[in-house]
């Protein structure tokens, strides 16, 4: 078997890189942007190796073809590229520093996550244009989780006009009071079980709910199952990163222990992004971990995941307000609805990159900054969103979270006044209108929500792993599925 392009490279100048939900929107706008940033800001030997996940070997030879075209294009036209390499610049030079793999990955089947992240883990991951032989992956670096389904039926044009006129445009198009949420789906369980016979089963696994397990429960899965490869033996190795994309508009309002997937009254991605916040942003608390330990402790595929005691951190980002195929309009008003976005930029919101590569630029900046700078500013306790200027500059601006704050301070109007950022960057620049001060009480409901978050989860995990034989392998060789 012939060694992989970028074999030569020192190991610490490999960067591993897992996207899931990369064949359009948001997520071919990350795999874009991270080609981009990790150019022009590594090192000139430094190789990059990004693993998108699509649902079919068709979507994935297509998305891997778009990345590999962008680099192309980067690489010739990039003046910074010319710049850091001087004048002997071949764009040759940097096309042959990015890699590009593709797995399928369906997070609305079990089974499917398990195959993909065993393949991962012990397997070998194929690159189906056949321009790169089957590779093992030694490690991952960051897993970006962007896939994700919306659950949106259309529009209440009421509704629209009425939160219009009463807090205006930048506000609605930021908060939108007015989508309309679909039913929730339920999974079809005999699919989800497979080969498992759920009447030999003592108790049925608890049923998913569609958008619940899409966008949180089967990342969950996922990050679980990769742990051998997210996790790091030694203090001295770079921390192995998990970024969840979450939603600027994931208020407290939008979940319901009592529906805690949302299939009965809450809207399903809201609902679905809420918890997605909780869990992000309590998983280090001491009080939470007694909950999430379970989870860090180990995985189906390795009884020696216990000799890599540092465990991957959670960082959490949000794309800011993109247009996406992810709400459903037809051309006109998609046309109209993008218009409406541009407009709430050009009128002074702080949110709205518009573009899926502006929007990709928080989890982009998550994925790829030094650990250093990550620590230093204490990133796994804030909600990156991407910023965006009046022009379209983009940066990553910490996003309030309602229950949370910033940064899981407690910081009053006088506090807040203080801040030491300037124009958009500004902690109170973008804030929803109807937001308060966080208060002591709130904070600890926020950490209790965490504790609820992750005990639901983990009892879900642990039922799905009992109804598809998975608890078994973990307790017995840990090698097999």
């Amino acid at each position: 078997m012939a060694s992989p392009p970028w074999a030569g490279a020192a190991n610490h100048e490999q960067y591993y890189v897992l996207l899931t939900g990369a064949n359009s929107g948001v997520g071919l706008g990350i795999g874009q942007r991270i080609i981009d940033q990790f150019l022009i800001s590594r090192s000139l030997s430094s190789h990059l190796i990004l693993i998108p996940t699509t649902r079919s070997v068709n979507k994935s030879r297509d998305t891997i073809t778009s990345l590999r075209s962008h680099v192309a294009k980067t690489a010739n036209i990039s003046e910074q590229l010319r710049a850091r390499a001087g004048p002997d610049y071949d764009p040759q030079t940097a096309i042959s520093r990015v890699h590009v793999l593709g797995i399928q990955l369906d997070l609305c089947n079990l089974h499917s996550i398990y195959s993909a992240a065993k393949q991962i883990v012990h397997g070998k991951i194929s690159d189906p244009t056949g321009l790169i032989d089957d590779v093992r992956i030694p490690r991952i670096d960051a897993a970006l989780f962007n896939a994700g389904v919306g659950g949106w039926s259309g529009l209440d044009w009421l509704e629209f006009a009425r939160q219009f006129f009463q807090v205006g445009l930048v506000q609605c198009t930021t908060f939108p009071s007015f989508k309309k949420a679909l039913p929730a789906a339920v999974l079809d369980q005999r699919k989800l079980l497979g080969d498992a016979d759920a009447g030999d089963l003592e108790t049925a696994p608890p049923e998913l709910a569609e958008v619940f397990c899409a966008n949180v429960f089967g990342h969950y899965i996922l990050a679980h199952e990769l742990l051998p490869l997210l996790s790091r033996s030694h203090p001295d190795e770079p921390r192995g990163r998990v970024v969840w994309t979450s939603s600027i508009d994931a208020g407290h309002e939008h979940l319901d222990f009592d529906d805690f997937q949302a299939r009965r009254c809450k809207p399903p991605y809201e609902s679905s992004k809420r918890i997605t916040d909780l869990i992000c942003l309590t998983a280090e608390l001491p009080s939470v971990q007694k909950m999430s330990a379970s989870y860090f402790a180990s995985s189906s595929f390795t009884t020696g995941n216990g000799d890599k005691p540092i465990k991957p951190r959670f960082y959490l980002s949000h794309p800011g307000v993109v247009c996406t195929p992810l709400f459903p309009l037809n051309w006109f008003l998609f046309f109209a609805y993008w218009c409406a976005m541009y407009l709430s930029r050009w009128c002074g919101s702080a949110w709205h990159p518009v573009e899926p590569y502006l929007g990709a630029c928080a989890t982009t900046w998550l994925a790829l900054a030094d650990q250093e700078t990550l620590d230093f500013l204490g990133a796994h306790r804030v909600k990156w969103g991407t910023s965006a200027t009046c022009l379209g500059h983009v940066a990553p601006k910490k996003t309030e979270v309602e229950g949370w704050g910033w940064e899981g301070k407690i910081e009053d109007r006088e506090a807040l006044k203080q801040d030491p950022e300037a124009g958009i960057m500004r902690k109170l620049k973008g804030r929803k209108w109807d937001a308060v001060e966080l208060t002591e009480e709130q904070r600890d409901e926020f950490e209790d929500d965490g504790r609820k978050c992750w005990a639901e989860l983990e009892k879900l995990r642990i039922a799905w792993e009992l109804a598809l034989g998975k608890r078994d392998t973990l307790f017995s060789n840990g090698n097999s599925v």
